[in-house]
């Protein structure tokens, strides 16, 4: 007898039927338990993980809670096979590829974004009983993968953000704590609007997709030199280019690319504007059809300059949607260009 024959080596069938939820949900409990034990499954981390999928929108936490909790139930009493047969047998066709990513989730390591090693021939197996191709299968894993990594990545901020709702803040203006400049605030509360600090870096952010983003550095006396021997045009590129960029973009979407940049001489006595095209590297999510919710594609446009003793870097994001088509790359340059430089008009410094 091989690994994993306890579930997938057997005809048996459950006496009861299963509705094609609960199949979904029955093949993320057999892949949890299969690899582990009953009593080491989490009942409402389970639950609440599949009840972000699409298919189960319209169940509550509670509700969920008490599906998971069936589930296991009957895979205790009566075996994982019996209960595996019943749920592939209740897939409907357009549930399959939903019943796949339940599987995986149960099997991911949300630490490391993979499915371990050890795990992935029970995930093979997995596939084989679904009849899915490869092809399909992987597309599905990277999917719930680059679910977890919106999730983890969706502010765009460390941890230790300090993250407050417009509505809670009670001032129209936002100022820096270190008192080198203040900004109105571009995000409306009854929009989900908030406030994302850290040190040195303050976002803006709502429920649209609206990202706004100041980023703000005393020049320390080393740049001073550098600036004054570079440039001040070749100095800003520099410092977009081969710093901020790669730190902050490149690190969290792979395929990101620099598609547009220009010096602005006019702009507080010279900025550097570039525009970074980031492929699924979108603050904002949607939902799939396999219940994940998948970042969006996004152009991210960044204004770097100099006032007084500090170095800012504004950006703003323009998210989206599924279809939806961007304009000529200098079209979306000039537009997003504008959206930064209005909303620098409203910054004040000191």
């Amino acid at each position: 007898m091989t690994k994993y024959d306890n579930v997938f080596n057997s005809q048996k069938t459950l006496a009861e039927s299963l509705t094609p939820e609960e199949a979904v949900a029955a093949i993320a409990v057999v892949t949890a338990i299969a690899d582990a034990s009953i009593e080491e499954v989490d009942p409402e981390g389970l639950a609440g993980i599949l009840w972000e999928f699409e298919v189960f929108e319209e169940y509550s936490e509670d509700e969920m809670i008490e599906i998971v909790d069936k589930l296991i139930y009957i895979a205790e009493s009566q075996g994982l096979s019996p209960l595996f047969n019943t749920a592939n047998e209740s897939l409907p066709e357009d549930l399959v590829l939903d019943g796949f990513a339940a599987g995986v989730v149960a099997l991911l390591d949300e630490e490391e974004l993979i499915v371990p090693q050890n795990k992935q021939p029970f995930l093979k197996r997995l596939q084989t009983a679904l009849d899915l191709e490869d092809e399909e299968a992987d597309e599905i894993v990277k999917e719930i993968i680059a679910a977890f990594q919106a999730g983890e990545n969706e502010a765009d901020f460390d941890d230790e953000d300090d993250t407050i709702t417009v509505e809670d803040y009670l001032e129209d203006v936002y100022e820096s704590p270190l008192g080198n400049f203040t900004v109105s605030i571009p995000v409306d509360p009854t929009q989900g609007g908030k406030i994302q600090t850290q040190e040195g870096v303050v976002g803006f952010s709502d429920d649209f997709g609206t990202l706004l983003r100041i980023d703000y550095y005393p020049i320390p006396p080393e740049q001073l030199e550098e600036l004054e021997s570079e440039g001040q045009e070749e100095y800003l590129k520099n410092i977009v280019v081969d710093k901020y960029v790669p730190q902050a973009i490149f690190t969290n979407v792979s395929d990101a690319q620099i598609k547009y940049s220009e010096y602005l001489e006019d702009i507080f006595a010279g900025a550097y504007y570039a525009l970074v095209d980031m492929p699924k590297g979108s603050t904002m999510s949607q939902q799939g059809n396999n219940g994940t919710a998948t970042r969006l594609d996004a152009y991210r446009g960044l204004l770097a300059f100099i006032n007084g003793e500090f170095l800012y870097i504004v950006s703003n994001q323009r998210s989206f949607l599924y279809g939806e088509i961007p304009n000529d790359i200098a079209e979306e340059a000039e537009y997003i260009k504008d959206n930064i430089l209005s909303f620098v008009e409203t910054m004040e410094f000191s």
